[in-house]
């Protein structure tokens, strides 16, 4: 367990008075700083705008094309089918159109598909050249511009095609979540209410407790919950870059969530609540966890407004899993709690988590 002295420590001035916190994730390769309260205005102090080209969706376009550098930007669709090597096959040209070379920077502003995309693309384009993210999702800000992980789809599997290779930064501008679509918040939640179940009881009990606030986005209490989420993870990624071991623990809640999210396309975070959930569930059958304790996590996840309960059967899911891209034979590695701030990695056969699932009483 991560130690729980969070809310107010860490906090530097930033060049123009305000409030940012800085992290460090270190890779076999290279280092990535996490910049959690600064402002998307202050981008020219982390690029040089001759050499950067941008990779943006349509939506972050328009919000905020007068608020990027005077840089050429590549604008790609939205939505997990963009997510593919034909997007990034068209990225490719377009950077050779617009010569890009070996001292090009690659800046991702987005969310964690076009961070994801842009990672990718700068880590196979020429051998790989420099790349940074602003991140405009709370989904992307707490997991997927953090990590090192880029990649892409392939066959409707989620990130199937991909390499581990660190951004030289992220930006997190808190400000940039008032944009955002409620269902698109609610998703960043699931994955911020993952961090506390696997490694921080007193952060999941600020979620349950300031829930009001949190989904009100009060910028004090969002700066802390991204942080914390952000600490954890670059944490564990620090310790753990190519997953092989902890950084497991991060993947809590993912493997039905895959799957669902193969099966019926419903969001990332939708698809990792239900995942929890059922984990949670697991968890308890197996004796790890008080089942009054999954019952919490189930009641704290649904005052979140993300679904509890999977709207397919247990067997198509387990079905699904047999493709999981973290599949190692017959079996894999499966996440579960053995307490609310605690977790474990498991090496289960797929028809022992099937015998689990059923004598669980799931679907």
């Amino acid at each position: 367990m991560l130690k729980e002295a969070w809310l107010i420590e860490k906090n530097e001035m930033d060049e123009n008075g305000g409030r940012m916190k800085k992290l460090l994730v270190k890779g076999a390769f290279g280092s990535s700083q996490i910049l959690v309260g600064e402002s998307i205005d202050n981008l020219p102090q982390y690029i040089d705008p001759t050499q950067t080209i941008i990779v943006t969706d349509n939506t972050v376009a328009g919000h905020y094309r007068q608020q990027l550098p005077d840089c050429p930007i590549i604008s790609i669709g939205q939505g997990e089918k963009i997510k593919t090597l034909e997007t990034v096959a068209a990225i490719l040209q377009q950077l050779v159109d617009l010569e890009a070379d070996r001292s090009t920077f690659l800046l991702g502003v987005g969310g964690g598909i076009v961070c994801d995309i842009t990672g990718f693309v700068a880590s196979t384009f020429m051998r790989g050249i420099r790349f940074g993210f602003v991140s405009t999702t709370l989904l992307s800000q707490v997991d997927a511009s953090v990590g090192g992980k880029n990649g892409v789809n392939f066959g409707g599997y989620k990130n199937m095609v991909g390499v581990f290779n660190q951004p030289e930064f992220v930006i997190c501008d808190l400000a940039l979540l008032n944009t955002l679509p409620v269902r698109e918040v609610l998703c960043g939640f699931a994955e911020i209410i993952k961090h506390g179940a696997i490694a921080d009881a007193r952060m999941l009990s600020i979620i349950e407790t300031r829930r009001d606030a949190a989904l009100a986005l009060d910028a004090a209490i969002i700066a802390d919950l991204v942080y914390r989420s952000v600490e954890i993870k670059a944490g564990v990624v620090t310790r753990d870059e190519r997953e092989h071991g902890e950084r497991r623990k991060l993947n809590y809640g993912h493997t039905f969530g895959h799957a669902l999210e193969k099966l019926t396309g419903i969001p990332h975070g939708e698809a990792v609540g239900i995942g929890m959930v059922l984990a949670a569930s697991l968890s308890a059958q197996k004796g790890l966890l008080d089942f009054a304790d999954a019952q919490r996590l189930e009641k704290i996840i649904q005052s979140y407004g993300l679904p509890v309960q999977p709207p397919v059967d247990a067997s198509s899911m387990l079905a699904a899993l047999r493709k999981d891209k973290k599949r190692e034979g017959h079996r894999i590695h499966f996440v579960f709690l053995s307490s609310l701030g605690d977790a474990s990695v498991e090496e289960i056969d797929l028809d022992d988590l099937y015998d689990l699932v059923k004598a669980a009483g799931i679907g």
